[in-house]
């Protein structure tokens, strides 16, 4: 039978797409970056990129040592902290520290959790180590998804993305874990309203200089190490590095950037989010935000630098001070 030209390239077409198909589908299948299985992840696998260090080679910290505030020497008050409060037991994670390890693997009671901050993004949050019922220790696995880090889970290896606060490739693909309520604020501001609060010692059992940020003036220039693209036509409305804090309520979105906070001038304010009414309270001299629901309770945020929380989510709204 003889076949036209325009069927064999209908042909030829269905067989390129075909071979196209199956080299992804073998690309995906033995994809793996830094040790870590990303057949199955759930972000592109070209966005996911090594940081320069491999897994571990940025150190968690897994036996933290805390001292009490007049023993806290070797922290000022202009520094800023992550802190919480958890069974009245109230600690302090000195950003100073947690630059050089971005993750803290702690307990207080039967509560384990994990401090993790990112230095390339700004981000600090605090999520349960309880996954599934299981207790996980968490480390830095050297990969990042628009700059920001990817943890790992020592039960698993799946990584984890900070600012999705789930994991995105391995056996808990899709998991989200569970966020407890942090704020990041100054460490003055902290030891004055919570006087018996700890504080993460520099005895890390590494050799570290804690007095020196590595990323030098990263935080406050315009210099991106990593892409992290944004759709959004907000992308370029501030600075990269301006800090926001963000609420994420359902497929409503916000971030409200600290200088349209100061803008305001407003120590609280409600904002209606989702037909919800949110609080924001914005401490201008420490520049310390937080958000309560409306029950009054504060809630669970990610604060950090404008251009990551843009490129996680472009279809967020940006409040602008009236």
């Amino acid at each position: 039978m003889k076949l036209n030209h325009k069927f064999k390239s209908m042909i030829v077409a269905v067989g390129l797409v075909s071979i196209a198909f199956v080299s992804s589908c073998n690309a995906q299948k033995g994809a793996s970056k830094n040790g870590f299985d990303l057949s199955n992840a759930s972000i592109p696998i070209d966005k996911i990129l090594s940081g320069g260090p491999g897994k571990d080679g940025i150190p968690a910290i897994d036996n933290p040592i805390f001292v009490t505030q007049d023993k806290a020497n070797f922290i000022k008050d202009t520094d800023r902290v992550l802190a919480l409060e958890i069974n009245g037991v109230t600690k302090a994670y000195p950003v100073n520290i947690l630059n050089w390890h971005e993750i803290v693997n702690d307990k207080i009671g039967d509560t384990a959790f994990a401090v993790t901050y990112c230095p390339l993004c700004g981000t600090g949050a605090v999520f349960s180590a309880n996954i599934k019922g299981n207790h996980s220790r968490f480390g830095v696995s050297g990969l990042l998804y628009n700059s920001d880090v990817l943890l790992y889970d020592d039960n698993t290896e799946s990584l984890f993305s900070q600012i999705l606060s789930e994991a995105v490739s391995g056996p808990l693909v899709g998991e989200k874990l569970t966020p407890i309520v942090s704020t990041h604020t100054t460490w003055g501001r902290w030891k004055t309203l919570h006087p018996g609060t700890l504080v993460l010692s520099t005895a890390t059992g590494y050799i570290r200089d804690y007095t020196k940020n590595p990323y030098g003036d990263y935080g406050t220039n315009r210099l991106l190490y990593f892409p992290a693209p944004s759709s959004s036509p907000d992308a370029n409305s501030f600075h990269p590095k301006e800090t926001v804090i963000g609420l994420k309520d359902g497929n409503r979105i916000k971030a409200y950037p600290f200088s349209e906070l100061d803008k305001n001038a407003e120590p609280e304010f409600v904002d209606l989010i989702n037909g919800k009414a949110y609080t924001i309270l914005w401490d201008s001299e420490s520049k310390t935000a937080q958000i309560k629901d409306q029950t009054g309770n504060v809630i669970s945020t990610i604060q950090g630098f404008y251009f990551a929380w843009m490129a996680f989510y472009s279809d967020s709204k940006v409040y602008i001070s009236k």
